[in-house]
């Protein structure tokens, strides 16, 4: 398989960094997978200027990753939090990967700041490849091939 005989303008992972490959948009979501979800929270936890939070909130809105919702505390402005959507959700692996990918490869001498486990048995949770009939995968036993979409350059 030549892959260099192919066009990379197509390509998902591409696609996907575009969306929420940017530092922030990382931490922004960091954010919301652990539960932290409203404007003044975010800025606060993770020192981002209020534009660059505008900002990466209105783009991952506008991409589908988000939904905001109003709230409005006792005698306070109406506000906004936002929330995960399906689209959202199907990152969590992505993001599991790489928090387990942290801990080995760029540990902190102190231990792992947050660890997480399955609600259901307390078990720690790990991101795994697994193929369409339920099988596990390693790493070395996964082999890619063009897609429908895939272009010759």
């Amino acid at each position: 398989m030549d892959w260099l005989a192919y066009d990379t303008d197509n390509c998902s992972v591409q696609r996907t960094i575009e969306v929420i490959g940017d530092r922030w948009s990382g931490i922004v979501l960091r954010e919301i997978f652990n539960g932290v979800r409203r404007f003044d929270q975010i800025k606060e936890h993770t020192g981002v200027s209020d534009s660059v939070l505008s900002d990466r909130l209105r783009k991952l809105v506008a991409h589908g990753i988000l939904v905001s919702r109003e709230y409005q505390e006792p005698g306070s402005r109406r506000r906004k939090e936002y929330r995960l959507t399906d689209a959202g959700l199907d990152l969590q692996p992505i993001f599991v990967s790489m928090l387990r990918w942290g801990d080995a490869h760029r540990p902190s001498a102190d231990g792992p700041a947050i660890e997480i486990h399955h609600r259901g048995c307390g078990a720690p949770v790990r991101a795994a490849v697994v193929c369409d009939e339920g099988h596990v995968v390693q790493q070395r036993d996964v082999r890619a091939s063009p897609g429908p979409g895939a272009r010759l350059r």
